[in-house]
């Protein structure tokens, strides 16, 4: 959308934040678990307020971010993108046209990019992992150790006696 047209809802009035939020809300609702959805609603209501802080109008940002259903497609579909998908949402995907909303994207999109670690950070986390695992055979040995020395006593004993 351009930037100095405002967004309307259905009755022709222009959208004012609430509005926007529900719609972003109920439009999320089906597409993604609760977290997420209460975790994108929170996101957006503080940026609203963060660039009204700034000195943009609320329908400044509001025009900015664009379509509240078109904002939850890409939403969900960079989360599915991510591997954090939830159900689906078949009413709105025909409500809405395909796009992408530049602050879903940055925000939520996963890019596929492997991580590189220094060959040191992957030598410590391994010396790491070996002295957490001595640490655990050795606290099992130690808990264990007066009960297999007093079975294999009993064994030796019992041996004894059979001959």
């Amino acid at each position: 959308m351009a930037r100095g047209i405002s967004i309307y809802a259905l009755d022709g009035k222009t959208m004012d934040r609430r509005e926007f939020i529900d719609k972003l809300q109920r439009a999320l609702a089906g597409g993604l678990s609760s977290s997420l959805v209460a975790e994108n609603v929170r996101y957006y209501g503080e940026y609203i307020d963060s660039e009204i802080r700034k000195g943009k109008t609320e329908t400044e940002v509001l025009n900015t971010l664009g379509d509240p259903r078109l904002l939850a497609k890409s939403i969900i579909e960079a989360n599915k993108q991510a591997g954090a998908s939830y159900g689906s949402n078949r009413e709105y995907d025909d409500e809405v046209s395909d796009g992408v909303q530049e602050h879903a994207r940055d925000r939520n999109a996963f890019d596929g990019k492997p991580v590189m670690l220094p060959g040191w950070l992957i030598l410590l986390i391994i010396t790491v992992v070996v002295i957490v695992i001595i640490g655990l055979v050795t606290s099992l040995l130690a808990v264990f150790a007066p009960v297999i020395i007093v079975a294999l006593v009993v064994l030796l004993i019992v041996k004894i006696f059979q001959k």
